[in-house]
């Protein structure tokens, strides 16, 4: 390998911090993760979701200096997001960033390359690092649903509380987040649900 291939392919595993907050909810919710620049906006898709918690089964779209970005066979008007990478957008001086998930609940989320860069013995990525608070379920009606929602779990034993609860999994925990489970659904997210990106990733990642 020449010098000048060592330098790109060393340049190709750099890492950055991506932070990921949930917009219009308090205290946050928010994920920390380390990805290579390499990744593009189709895989920072599926990341951010397996990271947060969202089940993937609604549409997104990214929106970055006044245009739209996503996946251009399933939405209108979009820039075709695997042509987009965070190498891409940092040369071009963006660091700040919208994405949203669930055009019904309209789940906002402020995106955020942030100037610090992981450690040399973090993880290759992609991975979440940090991160606070459990996903809101889905489908609950976005920030007004989920707000009325954490009322009823504060009262569970009112009667106009039962009707909300019954749908919400027993075991959810709004202050509840596990590491471990979110970094295994991004694995699944690599392994299952669109192998070929997001394996390559992955292996760009070392």
């Amino acid at each position: 390998m020449t010098k000048t291939a060592a330098k790109s392919a060393a340049r190709s595993t750099s890492l950055v911090h991506v932070k990921v907050t949930l917009r219009y909810i308090r205290p946050p919710i928010w994920r920390r993760l380390a990805l290579p620049e390499t990744t593009n906006l189709r895989d920072l898709s599926d990341i951010i979701q397996a990271a947060m918690g969202w089940n993937g089964g609604h549409l997104h779209a990214f929106e970055i200096c006044g245009e739209q970005f996503g996946d251009p066979s399933m939405t209108d008007f979009t820039q075709n997001e695997r042509k987009m990478t965070i190498r891409n957008l940092l040369r071009e001086g963006v660091s700040r960033f919208g994405y949203t998930y669930d055009f019904g609940d309209s789940w906002e989320h402020d995106v955020l390359i942030e100037k610090k860069r992981p450690p040399s013995e973090a993880p290759r990525g992609p991975a979440c690092v940090a991160g606070e608070r459990n996903c809101p379920p889905e489908d609950c009606g976005g920030s007004p649903g989920y707000d009325a929602l954490l009322d009823a779990l504060a009262a569970p034993t009112n009667p106009e509380s039962r009707e909300l609860l019954e749908w919400v999994d027993e075991d959810y925990h709004p202050e509840e987040f596990s590491l471990d489970a979110a970094n295994n659904r991004i694995r699944a997210a690599a392994d299952f649900h669109r192998p070929a990106d997001l394996m390559r990733t992955l292996r760009s990642a070392g």
